[in-house]
């Protein structure tokens, strides 16, 4: 089928994917029942595009236990929907579309760690299957493609959606979002088939949403090209090199063009330069705001339809599409080009045959647990881990039996009964025993509980060994909370720090939860924290106030048990996906920051509080053999590597961690970043001597500035130590051609 054999009516319904899919299905005494809401779709465009949502569960879809769509009967209420639209419109099946931020958001899909998470444990393998395991999960149930994050680079930390990006730096974002594309397509590239198990991605958000100004969500991104290529397209190059199904075209503007009107990104850059050819979505209402740079709806849609975007997401832009032809904003060929990509994307996943029934469900909760257990970073210790098991503990402060404040943003309701699920206070408590767990909150995430709180932590304190104070942020939503129209929280509950909508000013710890730390430090008792959130905070005065600090991006349910064993086994071995700063107003602080950036204030000589990439482990010293590296320009374009070996010297009991290869680039005519992350890879270390070889080729020595990987003469100096400056000891890489860098 392709655009040519539809009328005009049913090509401008391919294209458009406006409905709620908890709004076109109901889910009514124990049967799926379609609403008016769908029939007068049907009867309006003839077909569907695709359809949003029918099985999401949270707040802001109202969707929950008593009322969404039972688990085991998600293909029937599927059915329910593609029965309908095909029985009664054109007969072209229709997508399903779901959101996967980390895990499925439907009743009873698993919940994973968060992006920032998974970027701390630095594990493509891991990450790999995980996303796997979500596409069997989906498949399963009937879905067809998923929305997943990964794209966006955290370049400030007071944005909100901070949580679903896998740190601050492009590669490793670019390492574990190919993994995520092929651990969910199943290795499926182009215009080859999605098989069983599998599900297409849409991957968002293109592009440079992480720039924003200000950290603020969707504001725009005033940077120049070598930044958007080096930094923000290297990590949707990687996904359109590994063969995603979609991208998603994001809500902010790149030097005031929206990204949703932006030809030379969505056709100049993905389909001429990079050679990709599968659906751009908008997001939520993207085209709908673009009426500010359009005089009406229908000049809107063109704009988008033009630059790129094929298929909308609960916009009334693109159903003015004919008045756009009609008035020659846009024409018929446009049109149908955007509807065969959809036709397209119809046919990899196996609409218009037999699917296939899907494979056995793999074991999703163990790959979480490991997820959750690399997600712990420790940042520092001044001898006090692990912990007596012998000893009293104090468990302080309002994240410490919280199961909610490790979820993260976009989290489908937990089931009532949930045994895998385990806080900080139920996993210590099974450790130790509940009477060795002497629990007083102290405060709520955001606000003080009162002086009889603080009371009681003094006196917990005062019975106890050790003090465990895990304090942090939390994503949790509501269903009372307000929504804007794309779902973000508009009215956060109090005790909001964190999401989609929840940007921060000021990222140090609330002030109620510093009093806790100064309190627990007051007894003169060991005290240890853990900073449970989903972004970096300035963590300055609590890492001073306290004998070691451990930092955990958003782990899922099983986040608690993750954290008792790093506390009480030895077993963090996370590093940071991004830097945390010293203070507030002293952004930007990412590692890979050019060099006149990193110079400081008067107040804060050292901006950084700690570096992207802390953590891992004390026990383990990792260093690059010494050795002469010189490759041509034209050898590393035909794909000639050079190897680099890292000899590991490990004196703990670790048997994983993730190893780090940094490189200063020096570049005649560039300024240099200060470092870059060359390549990282989780490794199994056992304790005595080891190495690791890297192979690192024309995308981690070539130059990014158009957005794709292009060699050209440089000397790299690489190293594999925690300096944030160029060592004395780093290896020389050349790569020559016709100039070159002289010292």
């Amino acid at each position: 089928m392709i655009a040519s054999s539809l009328s005009l009516r049913s090509r401008i319904g391919q294209v458009n994917q406006r409905l709620k899919g908890w709004e076109a299905l109901r889910w009514v005494d124990g049967a799926p029942r379609v609403t008016d809401v769908l029939r007068r779709e049907v009867d309006r465009f003839g077909g569907i595009g695709a359809i949003y949502g029918v099985l999401r569960a949270d707040p802001w879809s109202g969707i929950h236990w008593h009322n969404g769509v039972p688990p085991e009967r998600s293909a029937e209420a599927y059915a329910a929907v593609q029965d309908y639209v095909t029985r009664n419109g054109d007969g072209v099946p229709v997508l399903f579309v779901e959101e996967a931020p980390h895990g499925l958001q439907a009743l009873g899909g698993t919940t994973l760690p968060v992006n920032l998470a998974l970027g701390a444990g630095m594990d493509a393998g891991l990450t790999e299957e995980l996303a796997a395991a979500v596409a069997a999960e989906a498949y399963a149930r009937g879905t067809h493609v998923v929305l997943v994050p990964g794209l966006d680079v955290l370049r400030d930390p007071r944005w909100g959606r901070a949580e679903e990006c896998f740190g601050e730096d492009p590669a490793l974002a670019a390492m574990l979002v190919a993994a995520t594309v092929r651990g969910m397509q199943g290795g499926s590239t182009g215009s080859g088939p999605i098989g069983a198990g599998q599900v297409a991605v849409v991957a968002k958000h293109l592009a440079a949403q992480g720039a924003g100004i200000g950290g603020r969500n969707g504001s725009g991104a005033p940077i120049g090209s070598r930044e958007l290529g080096e930094i923000h397209l290297r990590p949707a190059y990687a996904a359109a090199r590994a063969g995603v199904a979609g991208f998603m075209a994001a809500y902010n503007d790149i030097d005031g063009v929206p990204c949703t009107a932006n030809r030379a990104l969505l056709t100049g850059k993905l389909r001429e330069d990079w050679g990709w050819d599968g659906v751009v979505m908008a997001d939520g209402t993207a085209i709908d705001r673009l009426r500010d740079s359009s005089p009406d709806p229908a000049a809107a849609a063109a704009l988008a339809l033009r630059a790129g975007v094929d298929l909308s997401l609960w916009d009334e832009a693109f159903t003015h599409l004919g008045q756009a032809l009609d008035r020659g904003l846009v024409e018929e060929r446009e049109l149908d080009r955007a509807v065969d990509r959809v036709l397209a994307l119809k046919r990899r996943v196996g609409l218009f045959g037999e699917r296939p029934a899907p494979p056995p469900a793999r074991d999703v909760a163990t790959l979480a647990d490991r997820a959750a257990r690399q997600a712990v970073v420790l940042v520092h210790d001044r001898g006090v881990l692990p912990l007596d098991p012998a000893g009293t503990v104090a468990l302080i402060g309002p994240n410490a039996d919280d199961l909610d404040a490790q979820l993260g943003d976009y989290t489908p309701p937990r089931p009532a009964d949930d045994p895998a699920a385990s806080t900080v206070r139920s996993a210590l408590a099974a450790r130790l025993g509940a009477e060795r767990v002497l629990h007083a909150p102290g405060s709520r995430v955001r606000s003080a509980l009162g002086p009889e709180a603080l009371a009681a932590v003094e006196t917990a304190v005062a019975r106890a060994d050790v003090c465990v104070l895990v304090l942090g942020g939390t994503s949790r939503r509501g269903y009372d909370d307000e929504f804007a129209d794309n779902g973000a929280v508009e009215g956060p509950a109090a005790d909001t720090t964190n999401g989609e909508g929840v940007d921060l000013a000021s990222i140090t710890l609330p002030e109620a939860q510093l009093d806790l730390a100064r309190t627990a430090s007051a007894s003169g008792k060991p005290v240890v924290a853990v900073v449970v959130d989903g972004r970096p905070r300035a963590l300055t005065e609590p890492a001073g106030l306290v004998d070691a600090l451990l930092v955990v991006p958003f782990p899922g349910p099983g986040g608690g048990a993750a954290i008792v064993s790093a506390l009480l086994d030895g077993t963090a071995s996370g590093r940071l996906p991004a830097s945390f700063p010293v203070a507030d107003g002293v952004f930007p602080v990412a590692h890979d920051e050019r060099r006149e950036t990193a110079r400081g204030y008067l107040e804060h000589r050292r901006p950084v509080g700690f570096p992207f990439g802390s953590g891992g482990s004390p026990a383990i010293v990792a260093r690059v053999r010494e050795a002469s590296h010189t490759i041509s320009v034209t050898d590393l374009e035909n794909g000639a590597v050079v190897l680099i070996t890292v000899d590991i010297v490990n004196a703990g009991s670790h048997a994983s961690v993730a190893i780090p290869l940094y490189g200063h680039r020096h570049e005649l005519g560039i300024r240099p970043r200060r470092r870059s992350l060359l390549a990282v890879r989780r490794v199994s270390c056992e304790p005595g001597e080891t190495t690791v070889a890297f192979t690192l080729g024309l995308d981690e020595l070539g130059s990014w500035a158009s957005g794709r990987p292009v060699a050209v003469p440089v000397e790299v100096g690489v190293w594999s130590s925690d300096e944030t400056d160029e060592p004395g000891h780093a290896v020389r890489i050349r790569v020559t051609g016709t100039t070159s860098w002289q010292r």
